[in-house]
């Protein structure tokens, strides 16, 4: 197995571990931050019906001028206004295979500010 493969496959597995705890219920969905080299994208999931209640990107924040730390506490306050709209007040937080700093921990901090409840 090359190392990219073999990093992927570490990467599922973080994932997999993750996800057995957290599960996202119809009173309490869960809040997913996933992150890739470029992008952040955030989601409220309701797991017992399979459907995406809220979701948000940083593409969709129009302002080019911010850093990748204040884009990802803009998508905290945005998920947290459009999961409020939507009548979510709890959420379960879904790091998925990242560590729970910097970007991850931004959007977070920042959902939290916004009133949503973890």
């Amino acid at each position: 197995m090359n190392k990219a493969k073999a990093k992927q496959a570490k990467s599922i597995r973080r994932v997999k571990r993750v996800r057995s705890v957290i599960k996202g219920t119809a009173e309490r969905p869960r809040l997913c931050v996933k992150r890739s080299l470029k992008h952040i994208y955030v989601q409220v999931i309701d797991d017992a019906k399979g459907k995406t209640l809220a979701y948000v990107s940083d593409r969709d924040i129009k302002d080019a001028k911010l850093a990748r730390l204040e884009k990802a506490s803009a998508l905290g306050q945005a998920i947290a206004e459009k999961a409020k709209a939507k009548g979510v007040a709890k959420v379960v937080f879904d790091r998925r295979d990242k560590r729970y700093h910097g970007l991850i921990k931004a959007v977070a901090e920042a959902a939290r500010q916004g009133g949503l409840e973890f």
